[in-house]
């Protein structure tokens, strides 16, 4: 007889992933040999710039490098993203006490989370947000305070009347600018009152600033930690995944306070050994030569932006332009919108071999909304729109 328990304590707070559904789909559509349009998860697809890829080949072949390495990164690595935050952002930190490398952004978070929770400490989110956004704070025991966030404005609203009306005061504010899935953009006066705000109630703050380098149209998203006072209560955890298309050598950052970074730090002194060395020097020859890829990166995205944008409006869909990211945020077509936004991307893909994410994936206030991911080409992206075209009209 079984002494396996039938549910596990923390797998069971996780709810089936939604976005498993449409994946599945997307399988048997290929397996049938479709063509399938994947405009559903955000992974990048252009290739990692070529120094980087040069440097990671050049130090694997270095017996000394495929030993255990530092846990809180190399040291180089942590001065090239010191070194970039001054010269991008005029930000000084310190790469010993302030800065710490992560095994990509989502590692960052989720250990950080469980590193500084409390049970039932509230953690405030605009909603829908990024899954981890969510869940990392029910894995690490705290409570998951979502605010709607149909705008920027409307947030910060709610979290002001929070602070007046609340007796659970929040243990932290968890914010992402741009932001995954909304696309909405802020301005730094914006942050200055989530610090200012954070300040006054003894708030910690983490900025998760992913699509740090995906500005359009002359936008530069801001550093959190270009508030005067910021590093007193927030980090900012940055990533290379979509900056230098190396989502999959998973280098992340979390940089600010030093007393979150020392709490980072130390339990994942339990946890790992950190990146395989020779990925963080090749990462570091990006922070230090490739800046300029960046900007071609992002030049791609805003090119694709502008031919799906153009795409669905010319097919009769309203959407609006994105600032920043790497998505397109659309509301359900009206006569769409009483099925949901699960089944519309299941019957868009039926139809049209066009895959999205639904909106009930980012949490119930994302429901009414798919998010639209810019991959592929403008060609490809044109071509999504057309066969959207049809199954609208039809």
């Amino acid at each position: 007889m079984s002494l396996m328990p039938e549910e596990f304590y923390r797998i069971q707070k996780l709810p089936p992933y939604v976005f498993a559904v449409i994946n599945e789909m997307c399988a048997k559509a290929r397996a049938q040999q479709m063509d399938v349009i994947d405009l559903g998860m955000g992974n990048p697809d252009g290739p990692t710039p070529r120094p980087v890829v040069k440097k990671l080949i050049e130090e694997a072949r270095h017996a000394r490098n495929h030993r255990y390495s530092q846990s809180k990164g190399i040291a180089i690595l942590r001065q090239e993203i010191v070194n970039r935050y001054r010269a991008n952002y005029g930000v000084e930190l310190d790469p010993e006490t302030e800065a710490i490398v992560t095994i990509g952004a989502k590692e960052a978070l989720a250990h950080l989370l469980l590193a500084v929770l409390a049970p039932g400490d509230a953690v405030v989110s605009p909603n829908p947000a990024y899954p981890i956004h969510q869940f990392g704070v029910v894995l690490a025991e705290g409570h998951a305070c979502m605010l709607p966030m149909p705008d920027a404005a409307t947030f910060l609203n709610g979290l002001e009347d929070l602070y007046r009306t609340s007796s659970r005061k929040p243990k932290l504010i968890l914010i992402s600018f741009p932001h995954n899935p909304t696309t909405i953009c802020v301005d730094l006066d914006y942050l200055r009152e989530i610090v200012r705000l954070a300040s006054l109630h003894g708030t910690m703050v983490i900025h998760d600033f992913a699509y740090a380098d995906l500005g359009f149209d002359g936008y530069k998203p801001p550093s959190i930690l270009q508030v005067e006072g910021a590093k007193e209560i927030a980090v900012e955890i940055f990533s290379m995944s979509k900056s230098y298309n190396m989502a999959g050598w998973r280098v992340g950052f979390c940089l600010g306070n030093p007393r979150l970074v020392a709490a980072l730090t130390r339990i994942k002194s339990y946890l790992d050994y950190g990146v395989f060395q020779p990925i963080q020097i090749a990462a570091a020859t990006g922070l230090r030569e490739c800046e300029e890829d960046t900007r071609k990166i992002c030049a791609i995205y805003e090119k694709r932006r502008d031919a799906l944008v153009k795409g669905l409006n010319g097919a009769g869909w309203p959407v609006e332009k994105p600032r920043g990211s790497m998505f397109l945020w659309a509301q359900l077509p009206e006569r769409f919108r009483s099925a949901g936004s699960l089944e519309f991307a299941m019957r868009l893909l039926e139809k049209t071999h066009v895959a999205v994410s639904p909106g009930i994936g980012f949490g119930p206030m994302g429901e009414g909304h798919v998010r639209f991911s810019l991959l592929g080409t403008e060609k490809r992206l044109r071509e999504a729109a057309t066969r959207i075209g049809g199954f609208l009209g039809a």
